[in-house]
């Protein structure tokens, strides 16, 4: 199900979309009437192209505002309505560059009113180049494919304005070359909308995220403590989200603690890589007969601590199970405390350095119950009491 964030995008993205039809309105509608009133060929050419533009953004919006829809029989969400507008935006853009080549290369031989055409594409550069960057810069943001395929529709039809534009000031100078302008605009529109058509292509078929990400969403995983690593990643795309299935492997003889670590992850991925709209863990978990176990003591070599975060030191041991009780210490560490002088947040730093240790158990002194210890039992290390100070050598 969509979180409370993910819904605020979508709405957010909506009312960009919202905006973005009006604007485009206006500059097909201007440029058309410029175009028409100076005879220019390539400025009509580029009011087709705002005009398809029209049809994009709606279709963008469209497709936002089913992406926020749920229903039972899409237990996966609609986020691919997003994809559906982004290849209907696509297919627009390459009928836009089709029309605008046809009419450059078959239209009539006509020499522009420089006066009117001129200052009305130089205006409609500005405008489409400044919400261009803005509308991608904020899709981006948002993680809204529909909307940064909208931004880059704004700016190919920016490049196709300045190149009519340079068209124009040649004509002011007595060269003839509205219709080449016109040629090239329809180059640059196609080029623009076969790679949009390209990218909705890849969403539709599942393609999986980029590796980058998967890595990172990997190595976050295996550094739990109670995951030995990651068995396998499946990874897919849905409208610009992503869902992940992973099977793990877990250093624990308890189906409690392998579920309680599952479902941990299953919202810490989420937190961690916000495109991650789902994540599913399989925990594949067999008891270990090395564990790691972690005491706060005085000093290396030293008795127990009664303290847990303020101690100075704490004790690493590696210990095999299967061996007699005498001989199960089979390593033998300490650790110094580098947060022990902290004045702020001392629990949460102790607690989250000794997870980066990977312990299965941690002693702690009898009634201890702060942020440090949250944060172990949350990730599954088993905690026991100590009642009283004991040496451990």
């Amino acid at each position: 199900m969509p979180s409370d964030k993910s819904k605020q995008d979508l709405r957010s993205a909506r009312h960009r979309a919202a905006v973005s039809i009006g604007l485009n309105l206006l500059l097909a509608t201007g440029k058309g009437v410029a175009g028409v009133a100076s005879s220019s060929t390539a400025l009509i050419g580029d009011a087709i192209h705002s005009a398809t533009d029209v049809l994009a953004s709606i279709a963008a919006y469209i497709g936002l505002w089913v992406a926020g829809r749920e229903h039972p029989s899409f237990p996966y969400g609609l986020y691919k309505a997003e994809t559906v507008a982004t290849l209907v935006t696509s297919m627009v853009v390459i009928v836009a560059a089709y029309e605008i080549g046809r009419q450059a290369l078959f239209g009539t031989e006509r020499l522009p009113n420089v006066a009117i055409a001129l200052p009305v594409a130089a205006i409609s550069l500005v405008v489409a180049l400044s919400f261009g960057f803005y509308q991608l810069r904020e899709g981006k943001r948002l993680n809204s494919p529909a909307l940064q395929a909208d931004a880059r529709d704004y700016l190919a039809d920016g490049l196709s304005t300045g190149i009519v534009l340079i068209g124009l000031l040649a004509t002011k100078f007595g060269y003839a070359v509205d219709r080449w302008a016109a040629a090239l605009v329809s180059l640059f529109v196609f080029r623009a909308g076969a790679a949009l058509l390209i990218t909705a292509l890849k969403d539709l078929l599942d393609a999986s995220i980029d590796r980058e990400t998967e890595r990172e969403i990997i190595q976050l995983v295996e550094k739990h403590p109670r995951i030995t690593r990651v068995k396998q990643c499946l990874s897919r795309t849905a409208g610009g989200r992503y869902i992940v299935d992973m099977d793990v492997i877990l250093h624990t003889p308890s189906h409690r603690i392998a579920d309680q670590v599952a479902d941990r992850l299953e919202i810490l991925i989420p937190e961690k890589f916000p495109r991650v709209v789902m994540a599913r863990i399989r925990p594949h978990y067999s008891a270990d007969t090395i564990i790691r176990r972690i005491t706060p003591v005085i000093s290396p070599e030293g008795e127990a601590n009664t303290h847990f975060v303020q101690s100075p030191w704490f004790l690493i041991e590696t210990i095999d199970t299967e061996k007699e009780e005498q001989d199960r210490v089979v390593k033998r560490e300490f650790a110094e405390n580098q947060f022990v002088d902290k004045k702020r947040k001392k629990g949460l730093l102790v607690g989250n350095w000794l997870l980066s240790l990977k312990p299965d158990e941690v002693i702690v002194p009898d009634g201890h119950n702060g942020t440090a210890m949250v944060l172990l039992r949350e990730a599954g290390v088993e905690i026991k009491n100590s009642v009283r100070s004991t040496p451990v050598n």
